[in-house]
Parts: C-alpha cells; sequence; structure tokens
C-alpha cells in the first residue's frame, strides 16, 4: 500500500505539473482574462505576430469540452484527487458514523469555497448589483418577483459570468448541508469529532434540568432528546447561514433603506419625522401643550397626510397606529416597513439577539429589539434571571397573535412569526424556495419545543396556556397539518412563488438530502438522464433501463450537459458508497451508474483522460468494462496511452476484460443487424473481362482502395492498445483474428490491410516475448537467415524449392527449447498470422499492379525500362514472397468443428481469386523479367493436383474451376508460344531443381 499511495502521489503531482506548464496556471479560472480599459495600455499590439499555439490551445482543438473543462478550471482534478486519496484511507469495515467521509466532504466544499472568493474578485460588484435591486423591490412591493438579467457585454466578453459566481454559491451551500445532514445521520463520538473535522455538536443528554434551568438548558435538553428536532434544527441553522452568505450584507441593506425612506445616514434616529413634523405643526396652531387628543372632531379634517386621504396619528407610540386606527406619513411609512425589514434579515439570518439589540439602539429604536427578546436560541436565554424557571410560551403565544393581526406591515408580521413559530406570516414574506422551508421547519420546531416543555415541565406553563381558551386557542400552523420534508419539497414545486425554483437542479439536490431520499433523488435522475441520452436514437454508453412507467420520474431535469451537477452527484453517490449503501434499489444498480457514467463521459470529452481509471474503479466490473472501452479510442497518443494502462492496473481494472470489451463493442455498434451479410463474400481482384486474348485477366487498379471509416479506425487504434499490455497472448491473437474477419465479412480490406501494417505479429511479439519468454524476440521470423535471406537472384526458384526450405528445423539441442517455444507462441498465433499475410498478399498485389500499368504506359511511350524493371522486379519478389504462406496449409488449423467451417468459408472466398490473380502476376512478369517464371505457373498447377489439395478443394467450393484450368492452360500455351516471341530459351541452363524450358521448344527436324 505505501508503494501505491507514493505512485499515486507521484501521477497527482504530473497532472499538476503538466497542467501548470499551460496558460495561467496559477488561476483558478485557467481562461479568465482580465481585460484592460479602453485604452487599451495592455493590449497586443496590432503589429505583433501572432503566438505560438500551447498545449491548452491543441487540447481545446483535440476534445470539444476542453472550453468547458477550462471553464471549471483545476477544481475537477481537485475533486478527484481528494476522491482518491479517501479511497486508500478508507476502512475495509464501513463505520457506523462518518468520520472518515466528512474530511473529504470539508475538502469538497473548500474547492467550492475557494473558487466562489475567486469569481468574487471578478463578479462581486455585478452580484452586489442585482441584490441591491432585489432588496428594492422587496421594499417597494410585497410580491418581489425576480427576474433574469439578460447577459450584459462585458459577461460575453470574459469566459465566466455571475452566474457562475451564483451557482458556485450554491454548491459550496449544498456541500455544507451534506455534510451537516451526514452528522446527523451518522453521528460522530465526541471522543473523535475534532479529528474528523466536525463542528456540529449535539447538546448532551446527561445534563440534568432542574427548576431554576435557563430556557436555553430546556432548550438544549429537548435537541439532546428528539432526533426530528434537532435534524431541523440543523436544518434552520443552515438555511439562515446560507441567507445571510448569500444576501446582501446588512450594512448595505441598511444603505438602500436609508436611500429608499428619503432620509440620509444619521436621520433613522427621528424615527416617524415627517409625522411629527405634522402633529407639531396642529399642536402650533392650536397652542396645545398636551398630547393631541385622537377624538377631537378637528382632527380628523386637520391633520391628514400630504396626500389628504388619511388622518394621521396624534401620538408617537410604537403601537400608536394600531390603538388609533391612524395613519402615517407616506414616507414614515416606507421607513416604518424598511424598519420590519431590516428586522426580518435579521432574524430570517440568525442574528443573535445582541446583535439586534445593538442595530436598534443605534436608531434610537430599543422598544422593537425588546419586543424580539425571547427566543430560546438565542444566547441570551441561558442568562439567570427572576423568571427563568418559567417557559417564554406564553411570550410566543402572543407573539403569535401579533403576527396574526397585530402588525402594520407584513414583515412586521413575519419577525413575530419567526419568534413565535406560527406559519402564515413567515409563509406570507417568502421569496424563494429557502425562504419556504424555513418558514415550516421552524414553525414545526418551536411548536415542537412548546409540545415537550407541556408535556415534560408542566409547571413552567402558565395557567393561561393550560386552558387554552380565547385568543390562546390560536393555531401555530394556521390550520395546516404538520408535513414531513418530503412533502414540504414536493408541495413547493406546486405553489406559484416557489414552483419555478423548486425544479432548478440545486434546490432538488437539496431537497434530497434534507428528506433522507438521496437514493430515490438518484434513481429518478438515472432514469430520466437515459431517457434524455436515448431520446435522439439509441445511446451507446448509457443504455435505456426497463423500468416500469409507475417508477420513472417526471420531474428530473438533469440531464448530460449540467456537467456541475455530475460532478457533485458522482462524488455524493462515492460518499454514501463509503457509508454502506448500495443504491439497489428495485435491483436496477445501473440506474445509478448512469450518472457515474455520464460524468466519466464529460471528462473524457473534456480531455480529462487520467481522471478515468479512478470513476470507472467505482462503477461495478461489468459497467466498468463497457465505460473505459468507449473512452480507449479517443486516446491517440502513446504516452497518455502507457498512462492510462498503468492507470488501470493501479485502480485494479480489468485491463485485459477492457481491450476486449472496446473492440466486442465496436464491432457491435458498426454491425447493424442486416447491413453485413451472413457468409463471407468473395474478395474482388481481377477485372470482370480480358482486355486483350493474348493475356489473362488483369487486375483491377487500387481493388483494395483506401477509403477506412471511423469505426474502422477505431478498431485498428483498439487494437494497437494490446501492444501495451504484457503477456495475455492467446487472447490478443483471438481478438486479432476476431477483427480480421470481421473487416472481411463488411468488405474492409483497406482498413484490414491498415491493420496488418499497424499492429503486426512481429510487432506484439516485440512487445510481448519479453514478459513471456523473458527476453525480446521476434518469432515471426524464421530462425534460419541462411533460408529467410534468400537473394532477389532466386526470384525464379521453384514454389516447391522454397516449401522445402522454410519447412527446414534445426537439429541441435542447444536450440531445442528456443524453437520449442517459439513454435509454442506461432501455433497460438495461427489464425491470425494467416490472416496477416493475407493482406500482405492482396498489398503486395495491388502495389504490383501499379507498376505493371506504370510500365505498360513507359511502353507506349517508347521510354527506357531499366530503371522500372528493376523495381518490378522487387514488386514480383514481394508477390511471390507473401503468396507462399497462402498456399501451404493456410488457415488450417481450427479448435473445434465451428471454427473449422468459419475458416473454410474464408479460404473458400479469398483463395481463388488470390491464385488467378498470381497467374497474372507469372504471366506478365515472364514477359518482362523472365520465360522462367512460367515454371511456377506449372508448379502452381502440380500442387494443386496433388492429392487431397486443399487448394483444389477451393476452387470446386467456389464453383471456379473451369477459370483455373483455363489460366494454366493459356500459361502452358504461353511457354509453348515463347520462342515464336523471340525470347531467349535459356537452353542448357538449367535452374537449381534441374528445370528447363527446353522441353517446351518445338523445333522442326530437317528432311
Amino acid at each position: 500500500m505505501p508503494s501505491r499511495r507514493l505512485s499515486q502521489e507521484e501521477s497527482w503531482n504530473s497532472l499538476h505539473y503538466s497542467e501548470a506548464s499551460g496558460d495561467n496556471a496559477d488561476d483558478g479560472y485557467s481562461d479568465v482574462v482580465m481585460e484592460d480599459g479602453p485604452d487599451g495600455s495592455h493590449a497586443r499590439s496590432s503589429e505583433e505576430p501572432p503566438p505560438f499555439p500551447t498545449i491548452s490551445d491543441v487540447q481545446r482543438a483535440l476534445h470539444p469540452l476542453q472550453a468547458t473543462a477550462d471553464r471549471v478550471g483545476k477544481q475537477v482534478e481537485k475533486f478527484a484527487e481528494n476522491l482518491d486519496r479517501l479511497s486508500n484511507t478508507r476502512q475495509q469495515e464501513i463505520d457506523a458514523d462518518c468520520r472518515h467521509v466528512l474530511p473529504l466532504v470539508n475538502a469538497y466544499k473548500k474547492i467550492a469555497s475557494d473558487t466562489v472568493k475567486h469569481l468574487g474578485s471578478m463578479h462581486g460588484i455585478e452580484r452586489r448589483r442585482e441584490l441591491s435591486k432585489k432588496t428594492r423591490r422587496r421594499l417597494r412591493s410585497s410580491s418581489g418577483k425576480s427576474t433574469p438579467r439578460p447577459a450584459s457585454a462585458g459577461d460575453k466578453a470574459m469566459k465566466t459570468t455571475v452566474e457562475d459566481l451564483k451557482r458556485w454559491e450554491q454548491e459550496e451551500h449544498t456541500w455544507d448541508l451534506l455534510s451537516l445532514m451526514l452528522q446527523v445521520e451518522y453521528p460522530i463520538p465526541d471522543s473523535v469529532r475534532p479529528q474528523a473535522g466536525s463542528d456540529l455538536v449535539r447538546p448532551s443528554k446527561n445534563k440534568q434540568v432542574h427548576r431554576y434551568s435557563s430556557e436555553k438548558e430546556v432548550w438544549n435538553s429537548f435537541l439532546a432528546s428528539d432526533d426530528l428536532a434537532w435534524g431541523r434544527h440543523v436544518v434552520v441553522g443552515w438555511l439562515q447561514r446560507s441567507a445571510d452568505q448569500m444576501g446582501q450584507n446588512i450594512e448595505q441593506v441598511v444603505e438602500e433603506l436609508e436611500a429608499c425612506a428619503d432620509r440620509g445616514s444619521g436621520l433613522w434616529a427621528h424615527s416617524w419625522l415627517f409625522t411629527k413634523e405634522a402633529i407639531k405643526g396642529q399642536k402650533r396652531l392650536r397652542s396645545w401643550p398636551k398630547a393631541l387628543d385622537p377624538d377631537d372632531p378637528g382632527l380628523d379634517a386637520a391633520l391628514l397626510n400630504s396626500e389628504k386621504t388619511k388622518p394621521l396619528v396624534t401620538q408617537l407610540d410604537p403601537d400608536a397606529i394600531t390603538r388609533q386606527g391612524r395613519s402615517l406619513e407616506k414616507q414614515d411609512h416606507y421607513f416604518e416597513r424598511a424598519m420590519w425589514l431590516a428586522c426580518w434579515e435579521m432574524v430570517r439570518r440568525g442574528k443573535d439577539w445582541s446583535y439586534v439589540r445593538e442595530w436598534c439602539q443605534e436608531r434610537v429604536e430599543g422598544w422593537r429589539a425588546a419586543a424580539m427578546c425571547g427566543d430560546p436560541r438565542s444566547s441570551l436565554s441561558d442568562i439567570p434571571s427572576a423568571p427563568t424557571w418559567q417557559s417564554r410560551a406564553l411570550w410566543r403565544q402572543t407573539c403569535a397573535l401579533a403576527a396574526k393581526d397585530g402588525g402594520i406591515d407584513e414583515y412586521e408580521n413575519a419577525v413575530y412569526g419567526v419568534l413565535s413559530g406560527y406559519l402564515p406570516s413567515v409563509q406570507k414574506v417568502g421569496r424563494c424556495w429557502d425562504d419556504y422551508l424555513f418558514a415550516h421547519y421552524n414553525s414545526y420546531l418551536l411548536h415542537s419545543f412548546d409540545r415537550y416543555v407541556r408535556t415534560n415541565f408542566s409547571d413552567r406553563v402558565p395557567k393561561a396556556l393550560k386552558d387554552k381558551t380565547g385568543s390562546f386557542k390560536l393555531s401555530m400552523l394556521g390550520g395546516q397539518s404538520e408535513q414531513n420534508a418530503r412533502d414540504i419539497v414536493e408541495n413547493m414545486k406546486q405553489m406559484e412563488a416557489t414552483k419555478e425554483e423548486a425544479k432548478d437542479s440545486f434546490k432538488m439536490l437539496q431537497g434530497s438530502l434534507i428528506a433522507n431520499s438521496f437514493a430515490d433523488f438518484v434513481f429518478a435522475h438515472g432514469i430520466t438522464l437515459a431517457q434524455a441520452a436515448n431520446a435522439g436514437g439509441r445511446s451507446k454508453s448509457i443504455p435505456l433501463p426497463q423500468i416500469p412507467s409507475g417508477k420513472q420520474s417526471i420531474t428530473a431535469p438533469i440531464t448530460t450537459a449540467d456537467h456541475d451537477l455530475l460532478r457533485m452527484i458522482t462524488h455524493m453517490i462515492f460518499i454514501y458508497q463509503d457509508l454502506g449503501h448500495n443504491f439497489q434499489q428495485g435491483g436496477h444498480t445501473e440506474v445509478m451508474e448512469n450518472i457515474i457514467v455520464a460524468y466519466i463521459d464529460y471528462l473524457g470529452k473534456a480531455g480529462k483522460q487520467q481522471l478515468l481509471p479512478l470513476y470507472a474503479s467505482r462503477l461495478s466490473a461489468k459497467r466498468s468494462l463497457s465505460c473505459l472501452g468507449r473512452q480507449l479510442p479517443t486516446i491517440q497518443e502513446h504516452g497518455e496511452r502507457q498512462t492510462f494502462m498503468q492507470l488501470m492496473k493501479q485502480y485494479d481494472i480489468n485491463v485485459p476484460g477492457v481491450l476486449s470489451k472496446q473492440l466486442q463493442m465496436i464491432i457491435v455498434d458498426t454491425t447493424p443487424e442486416g447491413s453485413i451479410p451472413p457468409n463471407y463474400p468473395p474478395i474482388t481482384i481481377l477485372e470482370k473481362s480480358r482486355k486483350d486474348v493474348m493475356a489473362l485477366r488483369l487486375i483491377q487498379p487500387n481493388f483494395i482502395g483506401h477509403s477506412i471509416t471511423d469505426d474502422q479506425y477505431d478498431l485498428i487504434h483498439g487494437f494497437e492498445w494490446y501492444l501495451l499490455m504484457d503477456g495475455h497472448w492467446t487472447q490478443t491473437m483471438a481478438i486479432g483474428a476476431l477483427i480480421y474477419k470481421h473487416l472481411l465479412r463488411s468488405n474492409g480490406l483497406a482498413a484490414a490491410r491498415k491493420l496488418s501494417q499497424t499492429v503486426s505479429l512481429s510487432q506484439l511479439s516485440l512487445s510481448k516475448t519479453k514478459y513471456i519468454l523473458g527476453r525480446t524476440t521476434d518469432i515471426s521470423k524464421e530462425l534460419h537467415p541462411s533460408d529467410d535471406d534468400a537473394g532477389e537472384g532466386d526470384v525464379f526458384t521453384s514454389t516447391r524449392s522454397h516449401r522445402t526450405s522454410s519447412q527446414r528445423r534445426p537439429s541441435s539441442s542447444s536450440a531445442r527449447p528456443v524453437d520449442n517455444d517459439r513454435e509454442l507462441l506461432l501455433d497460438l498465433a495461427r489464425t491470425f498470422k494467416d490472416l496477416e499475410n493475407l493482406f500482405i498478399a492482396l498489398d503486395a498485389l495491388e502495389e504490383w499492379e501499379r507498376l505493371a500499368e506504370e510500365g505498360g504506359k513507359l511502353v507506349h511511350e517508347g521510354q527506357d525500362l531499366k530503371a522500372w524493371k528493376g523495381a518490378f522486379q522487387k514488386a514480383y519478389y514481394r508477390v511471390a514472397t507473401a503468396m507462399e504462406p497462402l498456399l501451404h496449409g493456410w488457415l488450417q488449423k481450427a479448435e473445434n468443428e465451428a471454427e473449422a467451417a468459419d475458416l473454410r468459408e474464408i479460404r473458400v472466398a479469398c483463395l481463388p481469386e488470390v491464385i488467378l490473380a498470381y497467374t497474372t502476376v507469372l504471366d506478365l512478369c515472364s514477359r518482362y523479367l523472365s520465360r522462367d517464371l512460367l515454371l511456377k505457373g506449372m508448379d502452381l498447377a502440380a500442387l494443386i493436383a496433388e492429392e487431397g489439395s486443399d487448394l483444389a478443394a477451393c476452387f470446386v467450393a467456389a464453383d471456379r474451376m473451369p477459370e483455373l484450368v483455363d489460366s494454366f492452360a493459356f500459361l502452358s500455351k504461353s511457354i509453348i508460344q515463347a520462342e515464336a516471341r523471340g525470347a531467349k530459351s535459356g537452353k542448357g541452363k538449367k535452374k537449381r531443381n534441374g528445370e528447363t524450358l527446353d522441353l517446351w521448344t518445338m523445333r522442326r527436324t530437317s528432311a
């Protein structure tokens, strides 16, 4: 394990180093350019030459999603690196708590937090401007729905926008929520909490509550004894922090309120300034030293607001408006609304009462803070005082009455609703998903606390509440029934104010974490992801699962284009898996894996190939093979392939299985049913008819062609991976033969030729024999150089002499072990080598035809043939050499009857045409090189005519024996007519085996 850990650390360091060598290595968003002003002081001169392409430029051109990957900077790699480190430190046995995964969650949260800070430095002003508009809108109206802002020119010029900032803010808070929910569901013992990085401390159950315990102590006892309440308390705290961190700063809110209330900084202390001036004016007119009497009949007509529509209050007491039933001046009414909006922001964000008191005292509004004092969650609830033995339930009930119908503004009602737990008043001012969830959880929490106090500490409950008479019969939930988290989340999808936001991917994810339904969330999104991937046709990487319609999700909006969400869900799945969750809902693990596969596919398209094995290792064995098999064709560079192979081994991935699966999938994908004939089509080399009655049928120019499809290139590149895999000789040969057969069936001769040149037996032997035999050797080469190095002067030697030479074997005992090893490997590679030899022969025939065509043009133009003859002779020698393996036991070795029938079909489809083409070669070469080449035609005829010849059987099966007989008859006729053409007979010159053409020479005897 230590060595593996070291190698992984080195691989991550090398990855960071390679990326640092590109552009803007120190920038979290590597492609963000801080532009200068219009003066262009730092702009590139128009006379400067364009810069050379960088590594980033090349990668962006190669990978279609490279720009997207650059946009998120190094976050993708950081997530993977932290995941890798967790994978190496996780224990074999699953702990009952989350201590081993919490550091990973905190690391992910830090990545998001750092990104938010980075983006905030670029888009903070824009973000604050949006929040400022939102605050003013809420101040002027009670509906305040935000509308999306169109992208500005600056946004389009920069590659990140304020929307990126908002998404990363949501992600940061989502990771924070996951951390909290894990600690609630899988609590960490106090003894190991500091080491695990946990700062969430649940009150202890051991502390006793007595008559003189404070309200805060009773509250802590409540949280310690009620698991549901503890979870709600944690969620409420998270919603408060989220509102504080993602909302406008309180001081900035105050500045907005000052501007909107027609009074500058410092005038807040004057409270109802405009109403006060109107009251003073009436008192001066009346010379009245006391407070004005609201029942004075003259005041109704004299003391009116500036619009002369409503009577103004006669006193400045906080309750004057509701007590007298009078109004304020418009500016003061706006001021009052602004003050309560500020108070709402503070209680919504969970600001402690001491903070609220200080804020109110600065504005000479201390009465507001006094009215808000009593929340058991406040730190001041722990301060001893005379009535602390009693519960503040009566105060909360009074706040509920004020929230119901005692305030002059909805935000005043909402403030009292938060303090009392009165749900309707808080719901009324809710503007977003978070607000409505906060309203429910806060209300349920306080309602449960009051129930806990009545049940366990009845002596603390005032008598007025025990009787439940009159106004105190008020329902905190406004007549609604208490809902669980899942119902709340689902209901928000139907509410007018939240239904659009409820469809947001982050809110759906957060809702699933709060409702403890993440597994259902993953299942639903895995199905819809598959549906989206297959909407335009069958997806190769994400199949459509066979799930009953009742289990399908209709609300999940996730798509393969939502890369950030895919990344988050993928890593959350891994975290829950490490906690023991198997996601086997309904026995459909592949549905969950759809999300991981979609993220892996994104990484591949974004050029992050080094990360793929890590994520694939977390899939099931079967899915990991197919997933990585889809990615291999995209990796072309040799160094990247070597690295990828090492990473697959490092993560214990079945490398042979991946390579094999890759080629199988390519073959299946490229052979739609009915597109390829079930039998091997006969190859076509010769022209359909003779152009000259004095010659055999000619070979077609370019009969192999050069057209290779992308799928065929994928097959070739896929087989190249076997050059990097140690050992597995048998599998390699079997896969190679399978590819050749597939290309023969699909008439992919050009691709098969390319394969024989790119991944030959010789190359495979040199790459694998070191691992298998302990030494590097090319088993495709003959052991005796004297036999292999026959010079070009032997090109006219008969076929039989070649066969005899090739069958010689060493006799010395020292060479026998080497020969045995080679023969064993050769025997396993026999079919692969035979198919490779076929395309070597076809390539030689096509090249020979090209030179023959060139020679015909030279003859027609009357040019010198000396240089051409040298090349033509080499071309013939190559053809003759390539034909040798095809004429002696080609494709005769089969493991079973099925394979024997398959090979027999290939022989019938290929050998007749190739041999007939060879006779054409012999005929034409005999005219330009030597008449003695005609003897090879006779040797060929003898070879085919031998008893039990497998070659003759191929012609018979292909129904082409008449063509063969005609070809040999033509060659025989050519021998007889050789003297008539004026060629030298070579009389008296015998070849190595005593062969000569003199037997065929016809002379007239003298009388």
